[in-house]
């Protein structure tokens, strides 16, 4: 029986940029707040921290620096998915040797791939590394989403521990459950559906808005794992706005935008990222200011 990477909340966290480099700096003191306020892991170089614009020698230098500051203090998840399987083999190779303490495999974005596709190509960076990984089905973004039977199929690798699901498919969400082994692990993609997937068994959520609001999340997370979940929905609603706020824009402009305002240090964005609308900015300012996030 493998145990899941982590339970509770996850921080999808954002990769400060600075003249056009990682600002390491920035993202030392980020990485500290977020342990302190009590994350339960760090997952780096996902899609909020703008990993498809990074290069690999960033990539890795990212991965390396996160292991290192984190040192221990819980787990470092490291996303490595592309759409090319052989540079997915490599990125995950690359995070394996930076110690990462798993892998985030994000399906194949713009060439897609047929159900069958994705077994063949989860299986072949499964097969190269010694690392728990979580699969990662986010259809709005990439076009493809991964069937339950295929997660059924997916399942049976020893290095596949669970999904990060974000199609928002409660449904396929409980038939993969039931079609899964008791140790695939699923967390909750989107942070509007951490509630309702945690009372279907989900382990916690990987979380977006947990970048600006980390003792809210975790404060979520925690009631759902001690089984309240009168309490976890009434939070799960208040937190609503937020949610919607982080997503007002394609992420991550939203929580970066968010982070500077806070005078969290996000920095700047990589194109084809860019800062917010106005209008969006001012919703943006008004919804932290509504939960006590901006003095």
């Amino acid at each position: 029986m493998r145990d899941p990477i982590f339970t509770g909340c996850g921080v999808a966290i954002v990769t400060p940029f600075k003249n056009g480099g990682v600002d390491f700096d920035a993202f030392g003191k980020i990485i500290d707040w977020q342990i302190e306020s009590g994350a339960d892991a760090v997952v780096v170089c996902g899609t909020t921290g703008e990993s498809a614009t990074m290069s690999n020698a960033e990539r890795l230098q990212t991965v390396e620096y996160c292991v290192k500051r984190v040192g221990g203090r819980v787990p470092v998840v490291a996303g490595t998915g592309t759409n090319d399987t052989a540079h997915a083999v490599e990125l995950s190779k690359d995070a394996q040797r930076a110690g990462a303490d798993a892998l985030l495999l994000v399906t194949p974005y713009y060439n897609k791939a047929s159900q069958n596709g994705l077994v063949l190509h989860f299986n072949r960076i499964m097969d190269a590394v010694d690392l728990p990984c979580i699969l990662y089905n986010v259809p709005s973004r990439t076009g493809v989403n991964i069937a339950p039977e295929t997660y059924a199929k997916l399942a049976q690798h020893p290095n596949a521990h669970g999904v990060k699901e974000a199609s928002g498919n409660l449904g396929a969400i409980q038939k993969t459950l039931n079609l899964c082994p008791e140790d695939f692990y699923v967390w909750s993609g989107n942070d509007d559906e951490t509630a309702a997937i945690s009372m279907l068994g989900g382990k916690g959520v990987i979380s977006v808005v947990a970048n600006v609001f980390p003792s809210g999340m975790r404060d979520l997370t925690r009631l759902c794992a001690a089984n309240d979940y009168a309490a976890a929905g009434k939070l799960q609603v208040k937190l609503k706005a937020l949610c919607d706020a982080m997503f007002c824009e394609v992420n991550p402009i939203p929580v970066k935008a968010a982070m500077n305002l806070m005078g969290l240090g996000a920095g700047e964005y990589r194109l084809p990222m860019c800062e917010p609308s106005p209008e969006n900015l001012e919703r943006i300012r008004n919804v932290l200011k509504e939960y006590g996030l901006l003095k």
